[in-house]
């Protein structure tokens, strides 16, 4: 059972390493995004969600502080959730349809840093 729990740790956490290293490497054109998007400071924030992922994915994937890092990745998920992913703002179909899936992933990774906090709290 524990295998299964550490490959999906892995798994789980290094979906936002990777998305963290992404951040900074396509920081230009994050921006420009964040910026279209009406997020306030977009340089500012691709660089601070680059690090929250980034500090959050490493806490999850190496098991340290590991609730913290979850809280993390929701601090980050919350409010890119309702910024960047805001389905009901948009008139063309097919870029609604496609923020409703953004929107709609977001929470279930909300979801899943929950349950994994509940999991982690119940086995101290």
């Amino acid at each position: 059972m524990f295998i299964i729990f550490l490959i999906g740790r892995i798994i789980f956490g290094g979906y936002f390493i990777y998305n963290a290293l992404v951040h900074f490497k396509n920081h230009k054109h994050l921006t420009g995004y964040a910026k279209m998007k009406g997020v306030p400071m977009p340089d500012v924030g691709v660089l601070v969600s680059g690090a929250i992922m980034l500090f959050g994915g490493l806490a999850i994937v190496l098991d340290i502080r590991i609730v913290f890092g979850l809280w993390l990745i929701i601090l980050f998920l919350l409010p890119t959730t309702f910024l960047m992913h805001a389905f009901w703002k948009e008139k063309d179909a097919s870029l609604r349809m496609s923020e409703s899936i953004a929107f709609m992933k977001n929470i279930a990774l909300i979801g899943a840093c929950l349950m994994m906090i509940g999991l982690e709290l119940m086995s101290v």
